[in-house]
């Protein structure tokens, strides 16, 4: 079966491997639409286990199964990282801090034409696809569950102000979801096409990020790795407000200690989503509450994944590019 490899964003090589085989309990998904996730063009961190298969945003079908509670040709999408559900995390609610669902994953990964799902994931991280839900739209679950999770985490509320600084597809889902929650949302980025998206997807206001920002928001979303902006979060962010660390940038931030005690901020972050967060993502794509197609703005084939990167690390006009493998 054909493969993407990475090297580097600039290296990625199409090459052939053996199908995997499945075992009890497995299911084998021809994957029908894969994601580019912002996180895998972050070459700083990507590059550190390179070569490797990437890709964790899939919707395929069931093409082989041992497991008693899939058949084959079910639409399905899933999860590349799912919780032991035993450890003290889990039993906290705290899914996302448990070891097993950082240190699993589906094989060899979502840049492929074939996954070989792990019985774990079968379990836990497997959703049938409704059929008013495209595969495209498929790829767009988990990053609206990690959305669903992080404005959860800090308790976003109605009548609130959310600042989010960055409207690429992070930024974008967010302003979605802070405004079906009932909040204020007001945007930044740096590009003018960004910036349209922002308030066509409901921004109250949209921003360019140069501009000065003289107001306190309840909570300030960071969706960009602009160091530029940590600056920025901790300027507009109001007393006991909360910053969020949606997107990281590739180096350590200064934290104003003495503004963060003095006003009683909370830095926080938010990493990945828990099976939870990914039913009410799916939920919520399924019945309309937040759109998500037309943030797709390309999709392609397997073979073209270097357009493809190019187009997500150049963060010029496009959102989600999704790639085609089957």
């Amino acid at each position: 079966m054909k493969v993407a490899v990475y090297y580097r964003n600039s290296d990625i090589r199409i090459q052939e491997i053996p199908r995997p085989e499945i075992r009890e309990g497995e299911i084998l998904v021809r994957v029908r639409a894969s994601g580019i996730c912002g996180t895998d063009v972050m070459e700083w961190y990507r590059i550190k286990k390179a070569p490797r298969i990437l890709g964790h945003e899939i919707a395929g079908d069931i093409a082989e199964s041992r497991s008693p509670g899939f058949k084959p040709g079910q639409r399905v999408f899933v999860s590349h990282h799912v919780p032991c559900n035993q450890c003290e995390f889990c039993l906290e609610g705290n899914h996302t801090a448990c070891e097993t669902l950082h240190g699993g994953n589906y094989d060899p990964g979502g840049y492929s034409e074939f996954v070989r799902v792990p019985a774990i994931n079968v379990e836990r991280g497997t959703y049938l696809l409704p059929d008013e839900v495209s595969y495209e739209e498929g790829t767009m679950i988990e990053p609206l569950a990690c959305v669903v999770r992080g404005q959860r985490l800090i308790g976003v509320k109605k009548g609130q102000t959310v600042l989010i600084l960055g409207s690429g597809v992070s930024g974008l889902l967010n302003i979605r979801m802070a405004k079906k929650l009932g909040a204020g949302v007001i945007a930044t980025d740096v590009d003018e096409y960004r910036l349209k998206k922002a308030k066509a997807c409901g921004a109250d206001e949209a921003i360019h990020a140069s501009s000065p920002l003289d107001f306190g928001a309840n909570h300030v979303i960071l969706c960009t790795g602009a160091l530029s902006a940590v600056g920025q979060a901790f300027r507009c962010v109001k007393r006991k407000g909360t910053i969020l660390l949606f997107a990281i940038p590739d180096r350590n931030i200064e934290i104003p200690t003495a503004d963060v005690w003095r006003n009683e901020i909370t830095v926080t972050s938010s990493y990945g989503a828990a099976p939870a967060d990914l039913e009410e993502a799916l939920n919520l794509i399924r019945d309309g509450s937040i759109p998500v197609k037309d943030l797709i703005t390309h999709t392609l084939p397997l073979e073209d994944i270097q357009k493809g990167f190019n187009l997500v690390a150049g963060a010029k006009e496009s959102l989600k590019v999704v790639l085609i493998p089957s």
